[in-house]
């Protein structure tokens, strides 16, 4: 299954989601900041101290470098993932030095290509530090320009971004209680959340800034559907007609929609955090601009039961109170059903269930 980011910080249990864009057909779950992190001892990653402290204050409260298991487990697979964390601690030592900053025990599972932690400013403040490995589809190159766009509307407010050739780093607002939307609320109410995030994210001006076009990522997506849909086999896709019938949509959706906004494209109750500045605020979007009826399609696909039993009305349901075009929203559904086909048995349901007839 396809999701676009992982989950940078917040507490709470697990919680399924569908695609993270280094490690796409794996399942992921919530970074909890349990005060004990698992250390990993990845290409001598564990230091005793990363910088000198100043006077009365030390600025890397960690004494051993510590890997969460969500990164560290992505390393055992990745080779560049593994080497880049090797340089890790030196990156997260100049960051605490460029801004000041008091770093505690990174969130723990973590996020599958990021390392997240709790950080304090000079002043105190409490925010958070995320340093992303940048990979070479660049999905998350737009994540800083996004949050800035949208300054606080919706998502949670940047404080400041650097990037470097092989990371980027984003010092954030800090959700409390940060416990994820999808583990408070039922879905129904999940809902209306959802689509009340949705509606002040696509109402902020995006012009300002070169956000990639929905449909670059929907070609790229296809592209990969076929190389995929190729190598698999029958037992594991759906027929040859519904995927040509399924990915031709999926490309040419974007280029029929009447409205243009930016999306975060990675909203599910996963990424949406309870706060005290408001009630809810989205976390780690990947921006593009495009269709508005594309970006509820994340939060349905985390709603399997609902999906498997009638995928018609949930669509129909998120339309309505997103204030999007319903026809459009099943039609997304479908095309991205068959995009998300291979090996998954739902997926495949879904498709059939709203094949054109």
């Amino acid at each position: 299954m396809r999701q676009i980011g992982q989950l940078s910080y917040h507490q709470g249990a697990g919680h399924k989601i569908h695609r993270l864009p280094c490690q796409r057909h794996m399942h992921n779950g919530p970074q909890v900041h349990t005060g004990r992190p698992a250390r990993a001892q990845i290409a001598d990653a564990r230091l005793t101290r990363l910088t000198p402290p100043l006077a009365g204050r030390q600025r890397f409260a960690v004494t051993a470098f510590a890997v969460p298991r969500y990164l560290a487990e992505t390393a055992r697979r990745d080779k560049g993932v593994r080497d880049w964390i090797a340089d890790l601690p030196a990156v997260v030592a100049g960051l605490a030095d460029r801004w000041s900053l008091g770093v505690g025990e990174p969130f723990q599972p973590g996020g599958q290509c990021s390392w997240t932690a709790p950080v304090t400013d000079p002043a105190e403040a409490g925010l958070v530090l995320k340093v992303g490995f940048r990979f070479p589809g660049g999905d998350e190159r737009d994540e800083a320009a996004g949050l800035r766009c949208w300054d606080g509307n919706g998502a949670v407010r940047l404080h400041a971004a650097h990037e470097s050739e092989s990371a980027y780093a984003l010092l954030l607002e800090r959700c409390l209680p940060g416990s994820p939307l999808g583990q408070v609320l039922p879905e129904p109410e999940q809902d209306l959340v959802v689509a009340g995030l949705l509606r002040q994210l696509w109402a902020r001006p995006h012009r300002a800034y070169p956000f990639r076009p929905l449909a670059q990522m929907c070609a790229v997506w296809a592209e990969e559907f076929e190389q995929d849909y190729a190598a698999t086999g029958a037992g594991d896709r759906v027929d040859s007609g519904l995927a040509r019938a399924g990915i031709a949509l999926f490309r040419a959706l974007p280029g029929t929609a009447e409205d243009q906004v930016l999306l975060c494209t990675d909203l599910h109750g996963g990424n949406i955090l309870a706060a005290q500045r408001a009630p809810w605020l989205v976390i780690d979007p990947k921006p593009y601009v495009g269709d508005p009826a594309y970006d509820v399609l994340q939060h349905m696909l985390n709603c399997e039961d609902r999906l498997a039993s009638d995928a018609v009305a949930l669509a129909t349901r998120m339309a309505g109170l997103a204030g999007v075009d319903a026809g459009r929203v099943r039609q997304w559904l479908f095309a991205r059903s068959v995009q998300e086909s291979i090996g998954s048995p739902l997926m495949r349901q879904v498709a059939r269930q709203l094949a054109p007839a």
